[in-house]
């Protein structure tokens, strides 16, 4: 089964994927990981974000990989080197968008998801996931939170970092991302027509997990 969850920034994607799949016993893919990987090579190599051609090339070249962390949360890297701090700075947070919405990059990176899932029991987080990388899974779900609500959430990520940010400030990165995410040419940010609506804004992540779970439960009974 491939239990495909999407949503904005903040929404709780990730926190949300590793959980399930741990519920489960299944593989967890972080997609925006792999694209965030990418955004840091191109940074410290010096592409520009908006380079499509370059980006694709480096995309294709790359050599991303995972291995198991605590809690569930894996460890990225790129080739040797280990990455999972690096690609979460305010610097590749600040590009990442922009690189993501190169379709030579996507058209890249596809294949390469795909075939992370290929064997089957995995939850995969992302912004197109129901959409494009995986649009016959068993089962998509939509998180979203209202944007002060995420805005609370990422600042408090940062804030136990090390890095303060102004919540307002925050509120506005969130609200332009989601405006540039849903408003790029290849593969928006949006809900499949099949996908579950869950808004997390007032809810546990407790809760949330339940609810997802409930989901798959069905999807397994029929």
């Amino acid at each position: 089964m491939i239990v495909a969850i999407d949503g904005p920034a903040g929404a709780g994607k990730s926190t949300i994927s590793r959980m399930i799949a741990d519920r489960y016993g299944w593989t967890y893919l972080d997609t925006g990981a792999i694209y965030r990987t990418v955004t840091l090579l191109a940074l410290e190599q010096g592409i520009s974000p908006g380079d499509g051609g370059e980006l694709g090339r480096l995309a294709r070249n790359a050599e991303i990989g995972f291995q198991p962390g605590p809690e569930g949360a894996p460890r990225v890297f790129a080739g040797c080197r280990e990455v999972t701090a690096a690609i979460r700075s305010l610097e590749v947070t600040g590009n990442v968008s922009e690189v993501s919405a190169q379709r030579q990059v996507r058209e890249a990176l596809l294949e390469k998801q795909r075939q992370c899932a290929a064997a089957g029991n995995v939850v995969v987080d992302g912004r197109d996931i129901g959409t494009v990388v995986f649009p016959n899974a068993e089962v998509k779900i939509f998180l979203t939170a209202s944007v002060g609500e995420r805005a609370r959430r990422r600042r408090l990520e940062l804030d136990g970092k090390g890095v303060h940010v102004d919540q307002e400030q925050m509120e506005k990165d969130i609200a332009a991302r989601d405006d540039y995410d849903s408003g790029r040419e290849v593969a928006p940010l949006k809900a499949a027509g099949d996908a579950v609506m869950v808004d997390t804004t007032s809810l546990t992540i407790e809760q949330v997990v339940n609810r997802v779970a409930e989901i798959i439960d069905r999807e397994q009974e029929t």
